[in-house]
């Protein structure tokens, strides 16, 4: 689904107009984005985890050339799901 889909499927289920759906998703998303920019987590119970996880510095090839290529230690966000979803998607 994308985010329009999204937004229209909301709007469609609570009545509430598209643009205030819109609106109150974007901040949604903005505070994810804040949250794990800071480093923290953002846990939703039932659904799952956004949070930071540190990688570390790795020698990776090049596959067009084979040569050796180093990449840096770096922070990537990552989504770890939910017992409850993980029990609702596989029970679908």
């Amino acid at each position: 689904m994308t985010k329009a889909e999204i937004v229209e499927d909301i709007a469609g289920k609570t009545g509430l107009t598209k643009k205030d759906v819109a609106m109150a998703m974007d901040q949604f998303l903005e505070s994810i984005s804040k949250a794990l920019a800071d480093g923290k987590h953002y846990e939703i119970r039932g659904f799952g985890t956004f949070k930071v996880k540190a990688r570390k510095a790795r020698m990776a090839r090049n596959p067009r050339t084979g040569e050796a290529v180093p990449v840096p230690d770096r922070n990537v966000p990552v989504f770890k799901v939910s017992k409850e979803l993980k029990d609702m998607v596989s029970n679908a």
